[in-house]
């Protein structure tokens, strides 16, 4: 499948925990410019671009060459977001790429696409990684998913997913929260009305399952840093600090250390 595919990176400067998130510095740069670099380094991807509200991102994201989008203040989420971005562009495939991710590995951007170059009929994709301990698989922040035999996602949830009666067994699989979607899809499923099950566990995926579509679930090696706390950002500074003093100047080696720090 020859398909178009664009990356959008929606961002926004409010932020309950830690306000002006994309415009944090990390080692001389804001966080939206890592993102948007590391974004640019996946295999097969047209464009690359930030969506956002906000003045100060749109300028910090164009002083370094970078495409950006205003859109709308009323989005109720990212999705919504990419969605308004995606209604004007002539493209197959729309990611949605986090803005909190400046350690993104760029195959995982890979990894999400994949599954719709080798299936036409499939509407979306996503990625996991393995869970290797309790803590995490415990933590209501962790998103955890359960897939059929095939790999397409059965559900996902905050809770420990499965629940292992014996005790034994692999941990499960953490959802990661990047995906790719048919223009048509995305454009659809934003005009879906939010579900029982996605308002109970707050997650929009959710919204995809309970209304009859398929999600097909991508593995990646390790998950990356999300920055969501002040310690969050503390700890994507330490590694790029060390990359830079290894001189990992290759963004894909500076993602593997993210990684393996992760």
């Amino acid at each position: 499948m020859g398909s178009r595919v664009v990356v959008i990176i929606p961002a926004r400067y409010e932020s309950t925990r830690l306000p002006g998130k994309p415009l944090a510095d990390l080692n001389g740069q804001p966080m939206i410019q890592h993102v948007y670099e590391r974004a640019r380094l996946a295999r097969g991807i047209d464009r690359v671009l930030v969506a956002t509200d906000d003045e100060r991102i749109r300028s910090a994201v164009a002083a370094v060459g970078g495409e950006v989008m205003m859109t709308d203040r009323g989005h109720a989420s990212g999705t919504d977001r990419i969605a308004e971005v995606a209604c004007s562009l002539d493209v197959d495939v729309v990611v949605n790429v986090q803005g909190d991710l400046p350690l993104l590995d760029p195959a995982m951007v890979d990894a999400a696409v994949t599954p719709l170059r080798a299936d036409a009929g499939l509407p979306m994709a996503t990625i996991k990684t393995a869970i290797h301990s309790r803590d995490e698989m415990e933590n209501p922040n962790v998103v955890k998913v359960v897939t059929d035999r095939d790999g397409y996602a059965l559900y996902f949830s905050r809770s420990a997913l499965p629940y292992r009666r014996d005790g034994g067994g692999a941990l499960g699989d953490r959802h990661i929260g990047l995906y790719a979607y048919r223009r048509e899809f995305l454009l659809r499923f934003a005009r879906l009305a939010p579900t029982p099950l996605e308002q109970a566990e707050r997650l929009e995926q959710l919204r995809a399952l309970e209304w009859g579509f398929r999600i097909k679930v991508a593995a990646v090696a390790e998950a990356a840093v999300e920055v969501d706390t002040a310690a969050d950002l503390d700890r994507a500074r330490a590694v790029l600090a060390d990359a830079a003093r290894h001189g990992a100047t290759d963004r894909r080696a500076a993602a593997g250390d993210a990684r393996r720090r992760g």
